[in-house]
């Protein structure tokens, strides 16, 4: 962007931010906190701030249990939209990308552009942009070109969509950028679907390592998220939800210290519920078949104690053999 232009989008970001109401513009909100709260200029020239190897190290090995989530997430990611001149970024909570997926053939054009690993992309520091905003408002978006807050990211388009962990606090951002010109609506439309999906992927996979010697169920909720998981432990408490479970149960972390029968949750009076319950009865039954009325063996093939098993029988109306 020549200095003319540079300068025309600047003057464009503070006649916004004098006449609109940010109230009613997320656009214009993150425009002022950019500049007022952050003390930036949308003007500024300066290249984007980018760690040392040792710190983005540090930065990753704190990222390492997502990491191994996202790993495969991010490889179908690419393949989807690598060959069309975009290139997919995973950064931190603090907006900094940890790991990167893009092709060889671009590698200079988003080096320089600072799409790559160990920049930061925090709105403190490079204004409105998908990941910082992103993080900030903690939704997902698109910033497209001119809706950047620096001059200098105007030929950048970035589709965003943030990740929570195992316990439902914000994680990461995941982002697709480019720097083509040529941009439909319609195929960022599509970039934003892609993305959302595969940040609930990430964070489904992410959750399920984290419980890893829980069994996990679709939580019933009214949308059927895919991403509204519970971990449930041996004793049928629940020890775990994701984001999406948590908001629309209403779980929080002192219930669940407190201990969350999982038959609080999964009750009868939703469909999806009776399915479980159904699903859970014939796999007790079966078990109990197995093992020749034998409650003890049955109770160890299934993983739980024998006093468990009791009270599933007694929940289900199964009868005790004798």
């Amino acid at each position: 962007m020549n200095g003319q232009s540079a300068t025309h989008h600047a003057d464009v970001v503070q006649a916004a931010i004098a006449t609109s109401d940010a109230a009613r513009s997320a656009l214009v909100a993150s425009w002022r906190r950019s500049l007022t709260l952050h003390g930036l200029d949308p003007a500024e020239r300066k290249s984007p701030r980018r760690l040392t190897e040792g710190e983005l190290s540090q930065a990753r090995q704190r990222m390492e249990p997502l990491l191994r989530a996202a790993d495969a997430s991010l490889d179908r990611l690419y393949l989807a939209v690598g060959g069309i001149g975009c290139c997919v970024l995973l950064a931190d909570r603090e907006g900094i990308p940890v790991e990167r997926r893009g092709a060889v053939a671009d590698d200079d054009t988003f080096d320089e552009w600072g799409l790559w690993t160990g920049t930061v992309w925090s709105e403190d520091s490079e204004g409105t942009n998908g990941i910082g905003t992103c993080l900030a408002d903690q939704r997902a978006l698109t910033i497209h070109r001119d809706q950047h807050f620096f001059s200098r990211n105007t030929l950048l388009s970035c589709t965003t969509a943030p990740i929570y962990d195992h316990e439902g606090n914000l994680a990461a951002a995941l982002d697709i950028s480019s720097c083509r010109s040529d941009l439909t609506e319609g195929f960022v439309n599509l970039i934003a679907m892609a993305v959302g999906d595969a940040a609930r992927r990430i964070e489904a996979e992410n959750f399920r390592l984290a419980f890893s010697n829980a069994r996990i169920l679709l939580a019933p909720v009214a949308e059927r998220s895919a991403g509204a998981l519970i971990a449930v432990d041996e004793d049928d408490l629940v020890i775990g939800a994701t984001r999406s479970a948590r908001l629309a149960l209403g779980v929080t972390q002192q219930t669940l210290a407190k201990g969350l029968p999982a038959a609080d949750i999964v009750g009868r009076s939703a469909g999806a519920a009776e399915d479980l319950d159904d699903a859970e009865r014939g796999v007790i039954q079966r078990a109990i078949a197995r093992a020749e009325g034998n409650v003890s063996a049955a109770a160890t093939s299934l993983g739980i104690s024998r006093a468990t098993l009791h009270r599933k029988l007694a929940r289900f109306g199964i009868r005790r053999p004798h």
